[in-house]
C-alpha cells in the first residue's frame, strides 16, 4: 500500500510518502525563498517522496512571521519562487503543498513586536503577553490568509495546507487554552474555527473553490496537556468533521506545542511501541470524516507505516526528521531497507540551516 497511489480533491500522489512541513531556516531575510531551499526539495523529489509540504510560510507582516529566515506568501512578489520550486518538484512527479501560517503568539522575540493572539495568555516560560485581536485584527487576518491561497494556486503548486497545529495562530483559536474569547470568535469548538471557516469563503469568493484547488488542513490531535481547559479528542474529532463540511480536502494529524512537556516533536523515538504517536487520535478522525488523513509523528519503520495504512484506514505517512537525515529515504524503502535511520535526537534543528547533527560533515 505504501507504493500505491491515493487521490486529494483533484490531485493524485503517486505513494503514500509526505515529507511534512519542516522550517529549514533556509529562506532569504526578506521571505523569498533560496537556492538552497530549491536544492533540499529538488533532492526529496528526485528520490522518489510522493507529495512535499514546504516550511510553514507566513502570510502577514509583520505579525505572522514566526522567526528569522522564513518564507512569506503575504506579497505577489513571492509567487515567482513559488513558481520555480514547484516546476523544480513537479518534474520529478512529486507533489507540492505550500503550508501557510500566522505565528500568533509564538511570534519569536528577535522578530521585533508584540505578538498577536486571541486572547491574552502569556506561554509559559516567556515574559511576552500577546495583544488579544480585535475584530479588525482578526478582518485582516482572514483577508490576508485568503490571498495567499490564491497566490499559491497562481504560483502553479498542487495544493495548500492550512497550518492549524503546534499552537501556530489558527491553532491557538482552536484550543480553549489559548483562546478564551466570549465573542463569535469564541466558546464552542465550530464558533472558535469560525476563522477557518471565514478564510475558506472568503478564498472562494476570490475565486478559489475548494472543489478546483485542494485545501489540506495540518491539525493538532493534542496541545500535549492533559485536563479541563485544554484541547480534547473529543473536539479534535468534531473540528474535523467540520473542517470537510467547509471543504477541507485532506487532514494531516499531527499534536504537540512549544509549551508542551514533549514539545511538537519527541525525542527518543528508538522502538516500533514508540512510534506513531498520534495513531489513536488519527484512526478516531478516520472513522468520522470521509477524506484522506495523513498521518504525522514518530513514524521510523516501514511495518508500522504499512500497519496504520492497512488496519487503521491511515491514507498517507508524514515525516520530517527522517527526510533531513535521509532524503532517499523512500528509494532505500523500495530497496530493502526496514527502518530510517533518524534516532529522533532533534540535533537538525539548526538556525544555520536544518542538518542531521549525527552525519559528520566533510
Amino acid at each position: 500500500m505504501l507504493f500505491t497511489p491515493v487521490t486529494i480533491g483533484t490531485m493524485t500522489v503517486k505513494n503514500r510518502f509526505v515529507r511534512s512541513a519542516t522550517h529549514d531556516y533556509l529562506g532569504h531575510p526578506d521571505g523569498s525563498i533560496s537556492d538552497a531551499e530549491i536544492e533540499l526539495y529538488k533532492t526529496l523529489a528526485q528520490n522518489e517522496v510522493g507529495m512535499i509540504v514546504t516550511a510553514h510560510t507566513y502570510v502577514q507582516h509583520p505579525y505572522g512571521k514566526a522567526g528569522v529566515n522564513q518564507n512569506a506568501i503575504y506579497d505577489d512578489r513571492y509567487i515567482e519562487g513559488y513558481r520555480r520550486l514547484a516546476q523544480e518538484v513537479q518534474a520529478f512527479g512529486c507533489k507540492l503543498v505550500v503550508q501557510i501560517s500566522h505565528a500568533g503568539r509564538q511570534t519569536l522575540p528577535d522578530c521585533g513586536f508584540t505578538p498577536l493572539a486571541p486572547s491574552s495568555v502569556p506561554e509559559k516560560g516567556s515574559n511576552v503577553i500577546p495583544k488579544e485581536m480585535s475584530e479588525e485584527e482578526i478582518e485582516r487576518t482572514i483577508a490576508d490568509f485568503a490571498s495567499a491561497m490564491i497566490r499559491v494556486a497562481k504560483s502553479g503548486a498542487d495544493g495548500v495546507q492550512l497550518h492549524l497545529a503546534h499552537g501556530f495562530l489558527l491553532s491557538e483559536f482552536l484550543s480553549p487554552y489559548t483562546n478564551r474569547r466570549t465573542d463569535r470568535w469564541g466558546g464552542e469548538v465550530r464558533s472558535r474555527l469560525s476563522i477557518v471557516a471565514e478564510i475558506m469563503r472568503q478564498a472562494a469568493k476570490e475565486g478559489l473553490g475548494a472543489g478546483d484547488f485542494p485545501v489540506l488542513v495540518k491539525m493538532n490531535a493534542t496541545d500535549g496537556f492533559d485536563g479541563p481547559g485544554y484541547l480534547s479528542l473529543g473536539e479534535v474529532i468534531e473540528a474535523a468533521a467540520f473542517l470537510k463540511e467547509l471543504g477541507v480536502a485532506a487532514i494531516e494529524v499531527s499534536g504537540g506545542h512549544r509549551e508542551a512537556p514533549l514539545g511538537a516533536a519527541r525525542r527518543g523515538i528508538t522502538s516500533p511501541e514508540k512510534e506513531a504517536y498520534f495513531f489513536g487520535p488519527a484512526r478516531a478522525i478516520k472513522e468520522k470524516v470521509n477524506i484522506p488523513v495523513i498521518l504525522t509523528g514518530g513514524l521510523r519503520s516501514r511495518a508500522v507505516m504499512e500497519k496504520v495504512i492497512n488496519e487503521g484506514r491511515i491514507d498517507m505517512v508524514g515525516m520530517s526528521r527522517p527526510f533531513i537525515q535521509e532524503p532517499d529515504l523512500v528509494v532505500r524503502f523500495l530497496n530493502g531497507q526496514e527502518k530510517a535511520a533518524c534516532i529522533s535526537c532533534n540535533g537538525c534543528y539548526n538556525p544555520r540551516g536544518i542538518r542531521c547533527s549525527q552525519i559528520r560533515t566533510k
